[in-house]
């Protein structure tokens, strides 16, 4: 019997279409922490080794941040988040054209991107590029599509009142995300992001 998408079961030799493959990485240049759409060395000056866990092999070093780079992001992303700010300026059409734009380069730089976190995790790379990035791209362009339907609601309370609701961010929020079950093995990265009630 005939397996799925093979010659035999009605497909060309043209219409097969091969895995994705990991490209040889070159080398990592982008090793700053980025705060503020900028890149930034650690002011303490540290950097940590990041090493592959399947083969032990050191991919670079990156700067490591502490309390203060993180007071310095958060910093940054309350002042973006402020009346007049360039970020508060710009219309939600085109936050949600900025994130289709980042999910476009995502997906240009995939196999890359796949190849690198394979590395980076000691995951498969097949894995990287269809769970992964799939999602991240899925994701980006969810939000992207959000971002000028956020309404508020009202509601009828009684013959006098009406219950409003807006939805507003609240500040900023700081995560500190584990990227490894072996202590040690990789710092936490932290994310600064704006959190909505």
């Amino acid at each position: 019997m005939a397996q799925n998408g093979t010659i035999e079961n009605g497909l060309s030799q043209g219409d097969i279409v091969p895995f994705p493959q990991p490209v040889k990485v070159p080398e990592v240049t982008h090793t700053q922490i980025f705060i503020n759409n900028e890149w930034h060395n650690s002011i303490n000056g540290k950097k940590f080794q990041t090493v592959n866990p399947a083969t032990g092999v050191k991919i670079c070093e990156v700067e490591e941040a502490d309390e203060a780079d993180v007071d310095k992001a958060v910093e940054a992303a309350r002042a973006a988040g402020q009346r007049g700010s360039p970020w508060r300026s710009l219309d939600v059409s085109s936050r949600g054209r900025l994130l289709h734009k980042l999910a476009d380069l995502l997906e240009r730089d995939r196999v890359l991107l796949a190849t690198l976190e394979a590395m980076d995790a000691g995951k498969p790379f097949l894995h990287a590029f269809f769970i992964d990035l799939d999602g991240s791209i899925k994701t980006l362009r969810y939000y992207a599509g959000w971002a000028d339907k956020i309404h508020g609601k009202s509601l009828p309370v009684d013959e006098t009142f009406v219950c409003f609701t807006k939805h507003e961010p609240v500040g900023v929020c700081g995560a500190i995300i584990p990227v490894s079950m072996k202590e040690g093995l990789f710092p936490p990265t932290v994310s600064c992001f704006t959190s909505f009630r």
